[in-house]
Parts: structure tokens; C-alpha cells; sequence
């Protein structure tokens, strides 16, 4: 290959480019990004960033030093709006055409929006710029502040409001924040948390509808009651962005079909992170979006599959002073334990817990709060577990 363009200026697509030269790709190397911004980190957008502890220039991944090793031309601020039927020529906005040997897509997701969301006062947090327009509004005076989705987004930006001195209701539709990964078990165990921040929770009701003319002043409930808001933060989760490769010859179904290894139906053509479905599964978390670069850009260089990415999934969340973690693959009808601190009040007491989730007497997953040493020794017995054959029928 002599030219691989990156579609996609995110953390996905930074590591694969920083796969493609450490794996001795030294042909021209193009990152095309909609952003005016160099990849930078998502995850402190709803918690440092937010609360004015963290500046842009600590969210950037990249400095001067490897931007200049990675010799790459920057095609920021366009976006990419079509790829061609072999896969060889990107399309941008501008009508500027990339001819490329390769394609790595890692365009990411978008937010989800609600009908009214163009009133003022309404936000969603999902880029750099979502994240300081939200901060300029949350630096004037208190605010009511209605959050909807109590996801793991909602989660962190309520706490994060919380912290600044606003008056906090998160709407989540379930029954329960986070059940659908926790269990109901732990997921009401982990909804104390908001209790706790001094935040209102208000679980198993959807939005009907936003109130306002101009700007937000009140979010409808499916129940009938409104809650009264002068800002309106929306966590309804996010779209995978592959709406450019219609018309393409990839198979599309909630993000980019690939196979094991990344690759998709064209084999110059492999996804990574939260646009790529791979095995059948897409996975918005950080550890996805920095691991599979490195197995897809393997198989890209190959020209066929030679490497798969199927990893133990991981994830983590700050919310009101705490770090959740979880690794692994829970089910329902899966028992859990708590095996070192406890529960007070619903809530994790202080000094956290780990709990342990158990199939058919294997471990199948891990839930930490506040226990990061014991969590990562769990998690690293989790792998072993993992790689373990499953024993034969009798």
C-alpha cells in the first residue's frame, strides 16, 4: 500500500495511525477529521473538563513531537461524505477526492437528539465543542438542570452539575440506571449514588416532550408531571456515524459489519471503535477504541483477517466522587456477590466494594466501586478465565 487514509480524527483513528508506523507503514498517511480539532480525549468532557478542572490543552492526545512522527497530512474540519464502490477514493464535503490504497473508518457516533432540541438551553456532550458551550452556560448563575438518560454520559454530567451548585433531576426511562449492564442487583445499589450527590432520580418514566418557545423551560413526563428547567442535558445515547458510506458496498446495520478482526466485506477497508460492529457487537468504550486499532491495521497491511479482537469487555465511570468499574460479560440469571466491603443504605459505603457475578460456577464478570487494586487483580483472573476451554458435557 502507498497511501491509508484514516477516516475519522478520534482516539480510534490516532491509534491507528500510530499502528500503521509502528507496523511499518511508511507510505503517505492521510487522517481526514469533521472536527477543526486534533484527536483529543472524550471521557473528561463530562467530568474535569466540565467542572473547569481540566483546559483543552490537557484534553489533547497528540503533541508537536509525534505529530511530526506520525507524517501525516491533516485533513480537519470536512468531512467525509461518500467512499467509492471499490473502496479506493474518499469523498469529502469540500468535493475534494482522496485516492487511497486503504481505509481505516473510525468516524465514531453521534449523539441522539429529542424533537426540541434546537431550543436554547438544550444540550447534548459529545464533543469538544458540546462540552464548552455546556460549560459557558453552566458559568453564569445556578441553574435548574434536567438531565435525561441516566447512561453512563448522564450519569457523570449530572454529577458534574451537581458539583458546580446546580439543582439536579436525571430522567432515566428504565426501571433502574445502568440494569441493563449491572443487573438490577447492583444497578440499584449504584443509583444510590445519585441520591447520595444530592440529586434527584427520577427512573421507570420517558420524556414526552420540552416546553419552551425560545429557549427550554420545563421537560414533559410520560407520567404527566413536568419538571421545570432552564437547562436541559440530553444522554439518550448515540448514533454510529456511517450515514457517508451509503451507497457504498458495506454492510451496515447499526454501525459497520466486520468480522473478528475488524475487517470489513472489502478487505483494503477495516472500522474501529464506536462505528464498527465487530463479531456482531459494538462496543462504545475507550479500551475497544484503543485495542482494536492495533488488530485491524495487522489485518489491513495483510490483506486478509489474521488477527481477531475479540477482548474481555471493560468499562469505567466517575460519578459523585466514586469510579465504578466493570469487566466482562454478565447475563441475566447470573448470581452476584459481594465478596470484600459492603452496602450501606443502598448506596456503596464508604471504602466501596467489589462484587463478583458467577455462571454455572465460573466467574463471569467483576462490578467495583472504589476498589481499583482488588478490581484490576479480578479482572486479570477474569482473562485466565476466559481463555479457559469451557468443560465438556457429561
Amino acid at each position: 500500500m502507498r497511501t491509508v487514509t484514516v477516516v475519522g480524527a478520534s482516539l480510534s483513528g490516532l491509534y491507528a495511525a500510530r499502528e500503521l508506523r509502528a507496523q511499518g507503514f511508511d507510505g503517505r498517511l492521510v487522517i481526514v477529521g469533521d472536527e477543526p480539532h486534533r484527536p483529543y480525549d472524550r471521557p473528561p468532557l463530562s467530568k474535569d473538563f466540565l467542572t473547569g478542572r481540566a483546559d483543552e490543552h490537557q484534553l489533547a492526545l497528540t503533541d508537536e513531537d509525534e505529530t511530526a512522527e506520525l507524517d501525516a497530512e491533516w485533513l480537519l474540519g470536512v468531512r467525509a461524505r461518500g467512499l467509492d464502490a471499490r473502496g479506493r477514493t474518499v469523498l469529502l464535503d469540500d468535493g475534494r477526492t482522496v485516492s487511497t490504497d486503504g481505509v481505516v473508518i473510525a468516524t465514531g457516533a453521534s449523539a441522539r437528539r429529542l424533537p426540541g432540541a434546537g431550543l436554547a438551553g438544550v444540550h447534548t456532550l459529545r464533543t469538544l465543542d458540546d462540552a464548552l458551550a455546556l460549560r459557558e452556560e453552566l458559568a453564569r448563575v445556578p441553574r435548574r438542570v434536567v438531565v435525561i438518560g441516566a447512561g453512563f454520559i448522564g450519569a457523570e454530567t449530572a454529577s458534574s452539575c451537581a458539583a458546580l451548585g446546580h439543582a439536579d433531576t436525571v430522567v432515566e426511562a428504565a426501571p433502574l440506571p445502568l440494569e441493563r449492564q449491572l443487573g438490577a442487583d447492583m444497578a440499584a445499589v449504584c443509583a444510590g449514588l445519585h441520591r447520595r450527590g444530592g440529586v434527584e432520580l427520577v427512573s421507570g418514566t420517558g420524556v414526552a416532550g420540552l416546553r419552551g418557545t425560545v429557549a427550554v423551560t420545563g421537560v414533559d413526563l410520560t407520567d404527566g408531571r413536568t419538571l421545570p428547567a432552564d437547562v436541559v442535558i440530553v444522554g439518550v445515547g448515540a448514533a454510529p456515524n456511517t450515514d457517508w458510506l451509503a451507497g457504498s458496498t458495506l454492510a451496515l446495520h447499526d454501525g459497520v459489519l466486520c468480522d473478528d478482526g475488524c475487517v470489513t466485506a472489502l478487505p483494503q477497508v477495516v472500522a474501529v471503535g464506536d462505528v464498527a460492529r465487530v463479531g456482531g457487537v459494538r462496543a462504545e468504550h475507550w479500551t475497544s477504541a484503543t485495542e482494536q486499532p492495533r488488530v485491524a491495521v495487522a489485518n489491513l497491511l495483510a490483506g486478509r483477517t489474521v488477527r481477531t479482537a475479540r477482548s474481555l469487555p471493560y468499562f469505567w465511570s466517575d460519578q459523585y466522587g466514586a469510579r465504578i468499574q466493570f469487566a466482562g460479560r454478565r447475563q441475566d440469571g447470573d448470581t452476584v456477590t459481594v465478596t470484600e466491603g459492603e452496602i450501606a443504605d443502598g448506596a456503596p459505603a464508604e471504602g466501596g466494594f467489589l462484587a463478583r457475578y458467577e455462571r454455572d460456577g465460573r466467574s463471569t464478570a467483576v462490578l467495583s466501586v472504589n476498589r481499583p487494586r482488588p478490581f484490576m487483580r479480578a479482572r486479570r483472573e477474569l482473562i485466565r478465565e476466559a481463555d479457559r476451554p469451557e468443560p465438556a458435557p457429561l
